[in-house]
């Protein structure tokens, strides 16, 4: 998790380094668990899969909530056979253009919902 310098000082000198806080109100997805799957490349994988599922959502509800939390790290699983693109049980996934889709996504759900 990035750290985040606040200059909470008298004299404009630097005293602390906080941690963001949970309660923020932007919508990100969570890092999967470590049990989850074996390598953080399929983790990474798994964790763009659920970006992409709760943007879908987004575009066949149209509500403009953040809707990551609907979703469970089981059903990611199992909906994570749609974007397998090898054979291979260590490198299953194009996480890169994974990434890439659910930015797009949530691009586009940025822009729809600020227009609103």
């Amino acid at each position: 998790m990035p750290l985040t310098l606040s200059a909470q000082t008298s004299q404009g000198g630097f005293e602390t380094m906080v941690q963001p806080t949970d309660d923020q109100t932007e919508c990100k997805a969570p890092r999967p668990p470590k049990d989850l799957a074996e390598t953080a490349y399929i983790r990474n994988g798994y964790r763009a899969i659920l970006r992409i599922i709760a943007t879908e959502h987004w575009r066949e509800t149209g509500g403009c909530d953040c809707q990551i939390a609907e979703f469970s790290w089981r059903e990611v699983v199992e909906r994570s056979e749609e974007f397998v693109i090898s054979g291979n049980p260590r490198l299953p996934f194009d996480v890169v253009k994974l990434d890439e889709m659910a930015t797009e996504f949530e691009e586009a759900r940025t822009a729809a919902c600020s227009a609103d």
